[in-house]
């Protein structure tokens, strides 16, 4: 999908905005896990699920774009 219709999606379907934050949110608090020199266990654990949590909305995503591709897009 092309950058423009995914910014029209952002705008326009609150659904999707709500899981492009929510993933947001967990790319940030990654990067400041991955910054770290070590990690604690838990830690990685918590970099493993968000990870997994990433993987999901993504998906969600994907599959919500999908719903509001034009019927007529040839597939790539």
């Amino acid at each position: 999908m092309d950058a423009s219709r995914t910014d029209h999606l952002l705008a326009s379907d609150e659904e999707i905005r709500k899981l492009a934050q929510e993933h947001s949110q967990y790319s940030h608090r990654l990067d400041l896990l991955t910054e770290k020199r070590f990690l604690s266990e838990e830690e990685k654990l918590e970099e493993v699920r968000l990870k997994k949590l990433k993987l999901r909305l993504k998906d969600q995503i994907t599959m919500l774009e999908h719903k509001h591709r034009p019927a007529n897009a040839i597939s790539a």
